[in-house]
């Protein structure tokens, strides 16, 4: 997809878009991914710039993934061409420029440095600055919050949502009340987040088929190792990752587990690049039915403990009849139940870094509200001075005109803009 005009007789080849994101992508989830894939769609090329571990830290306090595991959750998903490690906290045009990338994309959200300040404001001055829309009802401090509750209001078809919100709301709410881009929101699935996010590729001949299981949850860098691992079995694989549904995850792990439910686990592993198709609640057990409809060649499962079905049979017991199941050791030992136990042992520190960035958040929102105030004390007082007024404008003239030039008027006659206390 080239965006710089078109070639033609003898004409250059047009220059592919180079376009620019970056964060902590700490804990990654799909709400990132989303953010990325926006991106990607305004462009041809999308570089990632990922802060480090020590820039994190000055900014927002420590992140609870390592930058060399931030590093590979980032390239592992699919609409990432490249990934800057160490990129700068500040986005600067210097940043740009030596990445030769045309503009920067970021969420509809806001980004402070530790005095406060945008981290943004320079490429958006330039106007090399675009914006996409954030993702509802997902966010890093709700994923945490369902981590320390053990509630289950987060699985599907469980009604305990309205006691989940009001603790939840600790994790995200500081004294003065909620920041709209810190805090909880609820997430709704729909058939075009699912189009948006799948490859829509059908397997070729030639391909092999493999197939993996499991529930996937938090879907984290152990995940990645083992899907990576996955894909180098074949020259061509396309892998099929079956999702258990959030009961059937419950049953075989217990706690308040999982973490994320069918939907919102649905997207995070679409969006993983060594994935072709996901099956949305998967059977347990891995049947002959399932294996010949798919046209499986391989049944791959990590070092993990494979839990009994329900009568006690193994639930691979079909593939290994077949001759086509296979353990695949990832080389890394990160579990979803080490994440949280890295989240439950850092709680108070998370917390308090969340009211530190949600309290910044809030210092903007009302700077922009006092600045606008100012505004319309300024507008009023310039169309009450004599020398328009005094055999001027009519009375509605005058008013339509002063909202014209100040839209958050809250004045609405002749008489309001006359007698308004303008005493800031």
């Amino acid at each position: 997809m080239m965006r710089n005009g078109a070639a033609g007789g003898g004409a250059a080849a047009p220059r592919p878009v180079r376009v620019w994101c970056d964060g902590c992508y700490d804990m990654v989830h799909y709400g990132h991914s989303n953010q990325l894939r926006q991106a990607r769609a305004m462009g041809d090329y999308l570089i990632v710039g990922v802060h480090t571990d020590e820039e994190i830290a000055k900014h927002k306090g420590p992140p609870v993934f390592t930058q060399e595991e931030r590093y590979k959750m980032v390239q592992a998903i699919k609409w990432v061409d490249e990934i800057a490690p160490g990129a700068p906290y500040v986005t600067t045009l210097e940043t740009l420029d030596k990445y030769n990338c045309d503009f920067c994309v970021h969420g509809d959200d806001i980004t402070l440095t530790i005095d406060g300040k945008d981290t943004y404001e320079e490429v958006k001055t330039a106007g090399r600055y675009r914006e996409c829309k954030r993702t509802q009802g997902v966010s890093t401090t709700d994923l945490v919050g369902r981590m320390l509750l053990m509630t289950k209001a987060h699985h599907s078809n469980i009604d305990e949502d309205l006691d989940y919100r009001k603790h939840t709301d600790n994790f995200g709410k500081g004294p003065k009340g909620h920041s709209p881009w810190t805090g909880v929101s609820q997430f709704l699935q729909t058939s075009q987040k699912i189009i948006q996010f799948a490859s829509g590729k059908e397997p070729q001949p030639g391909d092999t088929i493999i197939y993996v299981a499991g529930a996937f949850d938090l879907f984290h860098i152990g995940h990645v190792d083992f899907l990576e691992k996955v894909h180098q079995l074949a020259e061509r694989p396309y892998i099929i990752a079956g999702l258990h549904f959030d009961q059937e995850v419950n049953r075989y792990k217990g706690k308040n587990y999982p973490i994320m439910n069918i939907h919102e686990r649905t997207l995070s592993v679409l969006a993983c690049r060594y994935v072709s198709e996901v099956v949305i609640g998967a059977p347990y057990a891995v049947t002959a039915d399932l294996l010949d409809h798919f046209k499986v060649t391989v049944v791959c499962h990590g070092m993990t403990e494979v839990v009994p079905d329900k009568d006690g049979s193994d639930p691979y017991q079909e593939p290994k009849r077949r001759g086509i199941f296979q353990l695949v050791d990832s080389g890394s030992n990160l579990t979803t139940d080490l994440i949280v136990q890295r989240i439950i042992k850092n709680r108070l520190e998370f917390e308090a870094r969340n009211q530190k960035k949600e309290a910044k958040e809030l210092a903007v929102l009302e700077s922009s509200r006092a600045d606008a105030l100012l505004t319309e004390r300024h507008s009023v007082a310039f169309w009450r001075s004599e020398e328009l007024f005094k055999g001027g404008p009519s009375e509605g003239s005058a008013v339509g005109v002063l909202r014209m030039c100040c839209p958050t008027l809250s004045c609405t006659n002749y008489a309001d803009v006359m007698s308004w206390d303008l005493v800031a």
